[in-house]
């Protein structure tokens, strides 16, 4: 391999008996003895590596006028094979071909860097007086002068010779670090750009002057496909994917090639570039360097000493070729080389030119990552020891970064568009790979072998506040593994660890993190959700409590109660988070932090677990009564019943309700309640509200807008006691307000798809204003109000148009569902807080809550025969005959006879399924005279012994439709 070189001193020969050839425009040709294999220049130093692994190194000495002179050339007498060269201002960094560090300064002596001797290091980067490391797991280390952060270990930080590992990046898949004067950067595989140090000109690029202690994300670069980083003293040249490149920092020399000497702030793009796939760049220290095509060299910046190689000695702003020395041999230029005031340019020889042009791929050397490749040499141990397999298998597995970096998204570059809610990744590639791991039970050893790494180094090791998303994969990548381990019933243990390890992320990683959950595709989250609610199922059982404590449950739980509200508006079922059987061996505490888990009839019965306790407990106090006693009349049920409630103490509400109308003799074990309630709610909506109105197109009831009530109105304060009273006593109401209602409850805010069920008709027209063309919102001059009322301040003034239309929309049913009715519906709140002491029923959801106060409406009428119990023979002629007249019946009077044996024709939680109607036979002798009985409180129905099945039907049939009152046959 040879090279050119042009710059200070480039004169100088490497040996003797080097080939020299000079031009006219200060570059020169050089063709070693031997193949040179890298350059590194610093300031007043140039190291070249040559193939078989040996360092020649060039010691500059600064003259009287402040030159430096190089000095005579020297070679390096180390052991180790030399892998990786990299010079500072003074002083040089070697990597071996093990991965150990050498450190040679103004000495000339190199030295062992014992800081680094237990990693293997794979790559440098040398500032003027710092230097950064790479170790093959990913970890960054770096050390020497840190008067402007350039370390980035945090303010106040010392300087310090001795290397110190830079946690704040750790897990971040790293292709490339760069280190300029006294900056530095490091480049993601996805290529997210970190920067940190001095910021003087704003060489950080991010848009100000001040300097970084710690790594900062260059934000401005996300999804421009970064693919590698130059550094020189003040200034910063990047290059991505596509061949263009930005600069930034200072201009002062005209090193940005902006066809101007100002600063840049901001990566700003080289435009005399563009369109020109460059493939290679380089810093010096006021100087840059470009590579286009197979040997075409563009140079800018400063050029006193002749280091933009044109044969001139001033600074140039703009981009221009190098000399035509360079171009007219037919060579191919396989790395630019810059630093100091010197440049080099190293070329393939006449027989390898012919494989095309060069290109650039700065990877990490010797970087592991987990793929389909290696998983096959595992399974198959083929020329591997189990030994060499063991220790790949920690390299891999340890390491945070290993395993970000592995199962990426190539396909059209897609894992550089890695974002807040995409995670780069190709998660059927690690399902695959997982999936061969443990497809034979010879290498089951292989999978006790990656679990334990990641148990016992992996998990513990990872930062509770990654510098970026691609920090996150592991999360996503994790469960692939433990679903595969939960086959072969391993990997509770696992599992609790990474809960905890999910749990222990800063707020705002875990926020980012379940929007990666909800990007993901319903596959891969309800793999996820199926593992850890199988987990949850193990852990019930309590077999692994003496490994982790009672707290494992809870951890694990609440990952999925995470990912439940990360991905519950998606397509993932309610039910797939949900675990059967766990009310009995669950607490209180866990069900409110973690609901996702129980289903309706588990909430509602650990709700009325909780409410019979609160009720229990009140007889413990002495100056309380037994309970909560309302006596109403029939006849004037609303007034009867405001009146009492209007005298009525606050710890009143706490006790057993029961209900005794007037003039009747029913005694209330729960019947006579359930009837009230039905009663009392129909009254609210009937009989003239004040309160309340009916919506024509949808008979749902809404609260009056505010403007329309009178001042001191608190009807719908009594109301909402109706339905707090309503559920805490575990009676349903007759009530058919909208789900926007239960929304408000729970302190969530109503949407467009509310107001369609209050309203279609409303809604309807909000949709169809939302996709209308421009031309058609114009011609219906809408303006912002409702019915007179300014959705913003002068809003009769403002038209809707398309530009504004969504924010229309939002404000129309925003005032509709919220700000019309304020008052009311605070109102409501107050009093169903009152009438239902018992705040557990928090816990549900808008839909559930809905249900369990207004019961069941899914009617599957064979239940209710199929869970029947019978005081008599079930195969008697009279039962026989009720049954097929019950099926008989209309759903209408399916419903009057359910109001009949159980006070209300609403379901309970459960439906059907959970009504236990308890059928007897009544045998006496004028049985075609009597009509059929029912116990309301014990959902029960007696039978005469009807003469035939005509007589069964009229009875019935009139039962049903006539007997209102209680303690009447």
């Amino acid at each position: 391999m040879s090279m050119f070189s042009w710059g200070a001193g480039s004169r100088k020969g490497l040996r003797r008996s080097d080939v020299v050839v000079d031009s006219n425009s200060g570059v020169h040709f050089v063709r070693p003895k031997s193949k040179i294999q890298d350059i590194s220049v610093g300031r007043r130093i140039a190291a070249f590596l040559r193939g078989d692994g040996n360092v020649d190194y060039l010691w500059s000495v600064e003259s009287s006028d402040g030159k430096a002179k190089p000095g005579k050339l020297n070679s390096l007498n180390l052991k180790e094979k030399i892998e990786e060269i990299r010079c500072g201002d003074a002083h040089v960094v070697l990597i071996s071909h093990g991965g150990k560090v050498f450190l040679m300064d103004t000495t000339q002596i190199p030295r062992c860097m014992k800081g680094l001797n237990s990693e293997h290091i794979t790559q440098v980067a040398c500032g003027d007086q710092h230097s950064i490391a790479l170790s093959q797991g990913g970890q960054l280390f770096t050390w020497g002068q840190n008067s402007n952060g350039q370390l980035g270990l945090g303010k106040g930080e010392p300087s310090t010779m001795s290397p110190q590992p830079l946690k704040s990046l750790a897990g971040i898949p790293l292709s490339q670090i760069s280190a300029g004067g006294d900056h530095s950067f490091v480049l993601s595989l996805s290529g997210a750009v970190f920067g940190w140090g001095k910021n003087s000109a704003g060489q950080l690029g991010l848009g100000d002057l001040s300097d970084r202690p710690e790594p900062v994300d260059v934000s401005c670069l996300s999804l421009k496909k970064t693919i590698f980083i130059s550094c020189g003293t003040e200034h910063t040249a990047i290059l991505v994917k596509d061949g263009v490149v930005f600069t930034c920092g200072s201009g002062r020399y005209g090193q940005l090639g902006h066809n101007s000497f100002r600063d840049e702030l901001r990566p700003r793009l080289v435009a005399e570039l563009w369109g020109s796939k460059v493939s290679q760049i380089a810093c010096g220290k006021h100087h840059t360097l470009a590579l286009v095509g197979s040997s075409k060299i563009y140079s800018f910046g400063r050029g006193d000493q002749g280091q933009l190689g044109n044969g001139q000695i001033v600074n140039q702003c703009v981009p221009l070729s190098t000399c035509a020395l360079i171009t007219s041999v037919e060579q191919r230029v396989t790395k630019l080389v810059a630093g100091g005031n010197l440049s080099f340019a190293l070329f393939d020889s006449t027989q390898e030119c012919q494989k095309g042009p060069a290109k650039h791929k700065p990877t990490i050397k010797k970087r592991e990552a987990l793929d389909e490749k290696k998983i096959d040499k595992w399974i198959s141990g083929c020329n591997s020891s189990w030994k060499r397999i063991q220790s790949e298998i920690t390299a891999i597995f340890s390491s945070a970064s290993s395993i970000n970096g592995s199962f990426l998204e190539t396909g059209c570059d897609e894992h550089y568009k890695t974002s807040a809610g995409y995670s780069g990744l190709d998660l059927s590639l690690a399902r695959i790979a997982f999936e061969k791991l443990s497809t034979t039970k010879k290498e089951r050893r292989v999978m006790m072998k990656v679990s334990q790494v990641v148990e016992q180094h992996l998990l513990p090791s990872l930062s509770p506040s990654p510098a970026g998303v691609e920090g996150l994969r592991v999360y996503l990548i994790l469960p692939e593994l433990l679903r595969v381990l939960l086959k072969q019933h391993r990997g509770t243990d696992l599992a609790v660890l990474l809960a905890e390890a999910i749990l222990r992320l800063h707020p705002d990683s875990l926020k980012a993190l379940g929007m990666l959950w909800s990007s993901l595709s319903g596959s891969f989250i309800g793999a996820f959700v199926t593992t850890f609610r199988s987990v949850c199922e193990t852990l019930l059982v309590g077999i692994p409590k003496r490994l982790f404590g009672p707290e494992a449950l809870q951890k694990v739980v609440e990952v999925l109660q995470r990912v439940y509200e990360a991905t519950h508006r998606r397509q993932v079922p309610e039910n797939m988070f949900q675990i059967k059987n766990i009310i009995a061996q669950t607490t209180l505490k866990m069900l409110e932090s973690c609901p996702c888990i129980f289903d309706l009839e588990a909430k509602y019965a650990v709700f009325k677990g909780t409410a019979e306790k609160m009720k229990a407990s009140g007889f413990s106090n002495f100056w309380l009564p037994a309970e909560f006693e309302l006596t109403v009349r029939r006849t004037e049920l609303l007034e009867s019943v405001l009146s009492q409630l209007r005298s009525a103490d606050h710890h009143q509400f706490r006790m057993p309700l029961k209900v005794k109308f007037e003039e009747e003799d029913g005694v209330d074990i729960g019947g006579v309640s359930r009837a009230f309630f039905k009663l009392i709610t129909n009254a609210f909506s009937t009989e003239g509200s004040k309160t309340l109105e009916i919506y024509d197109d949808s008979q749902c009831v809404w609260f009056r807008p505010d403007r329309t009530i009178c001042t001191g109105t608190s009807e719908s304060l009594y109301l909402g006691m109706i339905f707090g009273m309503a559920l805490y006593n575990l009676c349903t109401v007759d009530s058919t307000f909208p789900q926007a209602l239960f929304k408000k409850l729970l302190g969530l805010k109503p949407t467009l798809e509310d107001l369609e069920e209050l309203s279609p008709c409303q809604a309807r027209g909000l949709k169809q204003l939302l996709d209308e063309d421009e031309d058609v919102i114009d011609d219906l001059y809408l303006d912002f109000t409702v019915k007179g009322h300014d959705l913003i301040q002068d809003g009769g003034n403002v038209l809707v148009s398309k530009a504004n239309r969504k924010r229309y929309v939002d404000l129309y049913v925003d005032y509709v569902l919220n700000t019309s009715v304020t008052r009311q519906f605070e109102d409501f709140s107050k009093g169903f807080d009152l009438g239902c002491p018992c705040r557990t029923w928090t816990m549900f959801r808008p839909d559930e809550l809905m249900n369990a106060l207004c019961g069941e409406v899914d009617y599957q009428w064979e239940e209710l025969q199929k869970n029947a119990i019978y005081i008599c023979t079930p195969t008697d002629k009279t039962v026989k005959d009720f049954w097929k007249v019950f099926f008989e019946y209309s759903d209408e009077n399916k419903k009057k006879f359910l109001s009949f044996v159980q006070g209300t024709d609403r379901l309970p939680v459960g439906g059907l399924a959970k009504l236990r109607l308890a059928v007897s036979k009544l045998n006496v002798t004028n049985a075609d005279e009597r009509y059929p009985q029912a116990s309301t409180c014990y959902i029960s129905l007696a039978l005469p012994n009807y003469s035939t099945i005509h007589t069964l039907r009229k009875n019935l049939t009139h039962a049903i439709n006539h007997c209102e009152e209680f303690g009447c046959s």
